[in-house]
């Protein structure tokens, strides 16, 4: 009898012991899990300071000066033979592409030989002329000198016979029709070796302007950057728009086409579209941050310059869409910034001075309000919040202190502390 009731008190406390471990083990459990899930919620502090009620929207960079590359107009047959690298900083007065010359030099050679023919013709005719005229002053003077004589004979008519006085008026009308004939050949010389000079002198300037012509055409094989810039290639639609491509070597360019641009880098700006609804919320002169996705970590400064008086249509993939075209110039464009770039840009609507600011993933609602998870030793208290201003990023509340550690993601019900003060 003894014997049963031990074995039975050794049951019963066997149980209780056991009972009392896997109740211990269990609040131990929870109380661990309760700690894991305390230390692995994420955190963030409440900042202190000015707070920026940003307006974003996204953009590209833009040049609000630029200087075109054109092909010269009078030149045929241009096929690009060289490029300066695109998108590489270019300075004034360089040489940023140049044509194919050969055709023009063999024209430039052909027309210098024809110049040289033209003017070894001229040079004939004058020095045939020159013989010309020799020739006929030297016949005029002998057709004066034959009519002095015969006068001198004509002159003897009292001291001659009449026969002989007769034959001298004569040979005196012969020698006068003779000098007139002689001055008439003068004069169809000179008039036919002035036209025949002037004609080939005509010759000689066509020719040379055709040398002059052909020389400037070769002036024009090397294109120059007219500004320092970056060289940025326009797109050659000569196989269809389909098929456009920047201009490349071996391309062939259409007498006073584009080829390309030259934008000054120190005229870089944000070209940002600004939604319809937002439109009421900026204005010229706003404050912009700039951040080019090139270049994440810095933040430059800008100011709102111009703001389109029109909606803009955008035909991109999904919806068709309407919105403001917003100009932001940079004050210090960084060198390393590229016209097209993509970046973002957050026109500063308003400044709130030491306002409360926490991360908007921080805020949560609970029974219909704001509310926040301020991190304690023992859990996270729900704390109800007013929200001043919101961000994308950032929400400016009234409610708690700075430098508190509110919890980024809702903790779960048995890791919040057991006091739920809203505030």
């Amino acid at each position: 009898m003894s014997r049963t009731l031990s074995r039975r008190f050794n049951l019963w406390l066997r149980i209780s012991i056991g009972l009392v471990l896997l109740a211990g083990s269990g609040f131990a459990l929870r109380e661990f899990q309760r700690s894991r899930s305390v230390l692995s919620l994420p955190t963030a502090p409440a900042r202190k300071g000015d707070f920026l009620v940003l307006v974003r929207c996204r953009g590209e960079l833009t040049a609000s000066r630029s200087m075109a590359l054109s092909a010269p107009r009078d030149v045929p047959d241009l096929q690009i033979i060289w490029l300066a690298p695109g998108g590489s900083e270019v300075k004034a007065g360089q040489v940023v592409i140049r044509f194919d010359p050969s055709r023009s030099q063999q024209d430039l050679k052909e027309k210098t030989a024809d110049l040289k023919q033209a003017q070894s013709s001229l040079d004939q005719a004058v020095a045939q002329s020159k013989i010309t005229a020799d020739q006929d002053k030297l016949d005029s003077a002998n057709a004066t000198y034959a009519v002095e004589t015969a006068r001198l004979e004509v002159s003897k008519q009292a001291i001659v016979s009449a026969i002989k006085g007769q034959e001298s008026q004569i040979d005196l009308g012969m020698a006068e029709e003779k000098l007139k004939v002689q001055q008439a050949a003068t004069d169809l010389h000179k008039a036919s070796d002035e036209a025949k000079i002037a004609s080939l002198t005509r010759l000689r300037d066509a020719a040379q302007t055709q040398v002059t012509l052909t020389e400037h055409r070769l002036s024009l094989m090397e294109l120059k950057s007219p500004t320092d810039g970056v060289i940025n290639y326009l797109r050659n639609y000569s196989q269809g728009w389909m098929n456009a491509q920047p201009f490349k070597v071996g391309d062939h360019a259409w007498p006073g086409g584009a080829l390309a641009n030259i934008p000054d880098l120190s005229t870089l700006q944000m070209e940002s579209k600004v939604e319809e609804v937002d439109r009421g919320r900026i204005n010229a002169g706003d404050a912009v941050l700039v951040r080019v996705d090139a270049f994440p970590e810095k933040t430059l400064h800008a100011k709102l310059d111009y703001i389109s008086p029109l909606t803009e249509r955008s035909f991109d993939e999904g919806p068709v869409t309407s919105s403001f075209k917003a100009y932001a110039s940079i004050e210090k464009p960084d060198p390393r910034m590229r016209p097209g770039m993509n970046g973002g840009a957050d026109i500063v609507e308003t400044s709130i001075p030491g306002a409360i600011s926490i991360p908007a993933k921080a805020l949560f609602a609970l029974h219909g309000k704001p509310v926040v998870y301020l991190k304690t030793n023992d859990g996270y208290r729900p704390v109800e919040v007013k929200v001043t201003a919101r961000n994308p990023d950032e929400i400016a509340v009234e409610g708690i202190a700075a430098g508190s550690l509110v919890a980024l993601a809702e903790p779960p019900k048995d890791a919040e502390s057991p006091k739920e003060n809203p505030q």
